[in-house]
C-alpha cells in the first residue's frame, strides 16, 4: 500500500464531494415539479460525479496495491 496516494485519492474524493455532493443531495419538493431543464442539469451532475468517483475508485485500488514510495 502506498499511504500518500491513498491519502491524495482521499482528499480528492473531499473535494469531489465539495464540489457536487451538494447538488445530489435531496433539494426538497417531488420529481413532479422539477423541469426540464433542473432534470436534465440533475441528470448531468450525477453523469459527472459517477464518473469521477469511478475514476477515483480506480486510483484508490491502484494504491492500495502499489508499494510504498512507487
Amino acid at each position: 500500500m502506498d499511504p500518500q496516494r491513498v491519502k491524495d485519492v482521499y482528499e480528492r474524493i473531499e473535494a469531489l464531494d465539495d464540489r457536487l455532493g451538494h447538488r445530489l443531495r435531496h433539494r426538497g419538493g417531488g420529481p413532479g415539479r422539477l423541469s426540464l431543464e433542473q432534470l436534465e442539469d440533475r441528470v448531468r451532475d450525477l453523469t459527472t460525479y459517477t464518473t469521477e468517483l469511478r475514476d477515483l475508485v480506480r486510483d484508490l485500488i491502484q494504491a492500495l496495491a502499489a508499494r510504498p514510495g512507487a
